[in-house]
């Protein structure tokens, strides 16, 4: 069990990575290990699309550039967002030479979408299946070189580490091989954490139920420097279904292509809050649909798309539309009742240009990574150009490095794990609720500190209640675990951060 380069994850963050490393290092064996199947993950549900700067004659670098920090609340690294804009038109036309598709005009050009945040049409899209489209395609390209291998099903519970006088190194992992309910350990030269992020810890999320912070929370119980986990951001349009915890996500794009959101009267409010209305960003338009929520006593807002032309709409978002279909919501005459839901983790495992973390021989990118680009909140469709790039940079510099680390020999014990019972799986199932309701939107944004650490310490209790678990550690026991350490973690940081009321952010040492 060796492999030169293990791959945590098997979204764009991972699966460019591999592909790079890959072709570069044909030598050289690159294992990506998924907890689920390989085309699960927040990638494959990615709607939007990728911004990048195409139309030289209306945008350029500068515009994206500020449209960026004015989301990010001037907290995003200057240096890192122009690194990261400057490098997009490149690595789209890298995606199209895999063999990635996208929306085009009759002369072949592509088309750009306006979402909340952009000052110019930007957003590169496959429909809205833009993420499914990128993983469809990368996942067949990475098929292609024999040096990578797939281990579907492998969960990984924690890295292991060689600690030395100065420093710590990561040097391979602990796996469970969920189909032989085997615990294993693999060494490996390099370890890429391209994990995801932590949606399935909140109340409400636009996530996969694969998105519970596994990354981050063994990154964190390595040692590794962990930023900026109060940094949620909330979608503002996930389509609202009564007594659901995972709500299907309507894209940005349909407010940039002109629907409006309007309260229980049939009034748009959102100019109240934002002279850009359904354009700006997510944070400010989630806040004021929580505004109008706790003043109506509504459960949901609505989002208005029967003014708009509608065999373009369905072209441009048959996804939506059928599902909307499916629950008996006809876009042309009914209005789409919608809530904020947490949807990305802008913070995360602190790491450099490179995606290097604390950790030698340990690098993290896309979600889980806290790279410097989206600062206190995301631009819509920043995301995925994070996880391309930053793959590429890390890429770089492994290629370069790869064959002067040694692998280390590890002591191949096979430990069998027993079967969840049916109590100890109702005992997680109860812990995970009790987790949901602990984790909100006001939590974060709108209590006391007071309340904040009243909310710690019920995070700490459940914690204590899950290790009476520790006997049988199988992958739903690790799964909780690493979700309230991440929960934990996004207090904790919440805690040391201070909202006002005119909507800037105080930052603290964290």
């Amino acid at each position: 069990m060796k492999a030169d380069v293990i791959v945590i994850g098997s979204g764009i963050a991972g699966l460019s990575f591999a592909i790079k490393v890959a072709a570069a290092k044909p030598e050289a064996i690159i294992l990506v290990l998924t907890k689920s199947n390989n085309e699960v993950g927040n990638t494959t549900k990615a709607q939007g699309g990728i911004a990048v700067v195409l139309d030289k004659v209306r945008d350029s670098f500068e515009q994206h550039i500020e449209d960026t920090m004015k989301a990010g609340k001037g907290l995003s690294d200057p240096k890192v967002v122009k690194m990261v804009i400057s490098q997009a038109p490149e690595r789209l036309y890298e995606l199209i030479n895999w063999g990635t598709s996208f929306d085009a005009n009759e002369l072949g050009e592509l088309k750009l979408g306006l979402e909340g945040g952009h000052s110019q049409k930007r957003i590169v899209h496959h429909q809205d299946l833009t993420g499914k489209e990128m993983e469809t395609k990368l996942l067949q390209k990475a098929a292609s070189y024999s040096n990578i291998i797939f281990h579907d099903h492998y969960f990984v519970t924690d890295l292991i580490l060689k600690k030395e006088e100065s420093s710590t190194s990561c040097i391979g992992v602990k796996v469970i091989n969920r189909q032989k309910s085997e615990l294993v350990n693999i060494s490996s030269r390099i370890t890429f954490l391209a994990t995801g992020g932590s949606g399935r810890i909140f109340q409400n999320t636009t996530n996969p139920s694969v998105a519970t912070g596994d990354g981050i929370a063994m990154a964190h119980r390595a040692g590794a420097k962990i930023s900026n986990m109060n940094f949620i951001q909330f979608h503002p349009t996930a389509l609202y279904t009564k007594d659901q915890h995972s709500l299907f996500l309507i894209s940005e794009a349909v407010r940039g292509f002109g629907a409006h959101v309007v309260n229980h009267t049939g009034n748009r409010f959102l100019f109240k809050y934002n002279i850009k209305g359904e354009l700006a960003t997510r944070d400010i338009v989630s806040e004021a649909i929580i505004r109008e929520l706790k003043r109506s006593g509504r459960n949901s807002v609505f989002l208005d798309c029967r003014h708009l032309p509608p065999e373009a709409f369905i072209s441009n978002f048959p996804t939506i539309v059928q599902h909307c279909l499916d629950l008996g919501i006809n876009f042309q005459e009914d209005l789409l009742p919608i809530v904020p839901a947490a949807h990305y983790q802008c913070g995360g495992i602190q790491v450099d240009q490179f995606t290097r973390t604390s950790i030698n021989k340990l690098y993290a990118s896309g979600e889980c990574a806290h790279t410097g680009l989206h600062g206190a909140n995301r631009l819509a469709s920043n995301s995925l150009l994070e996880a391309l790039v930053f793959s590429h940079q890390a890429a770089n510099k492994v290629v370069s490095e790869l064959d002067s680390i040694p692998i280390q020999e590890l002591q191949q014990e096979v430990v069998h794990q027993n079967k969840e019972t049916g109590k100890e799986s109702d005992i997680l199932t109860n812990l995970e609720k009790d987790l949901n309701r602990i984790m909100s939107y006001n939590l974060l944004y709108t209590s006391e500190e007071k309340k904040k650490k009243k909310a710690l310490v019920k995070l700490r209790f459940l914690e204590e209640e899950l290790e009476k678990l520790s006997g049988n550690k199988n992958p739903e026991f690790f799964e909780l675990k690493n979700m309230i350490q991440t929960a934990i973690l996004v207090v904790q940081h919440a805690i040391k951060y201070k909202f006002f009321n005119n909507n800037e952010i105080f930052k603290y040492p964290v």
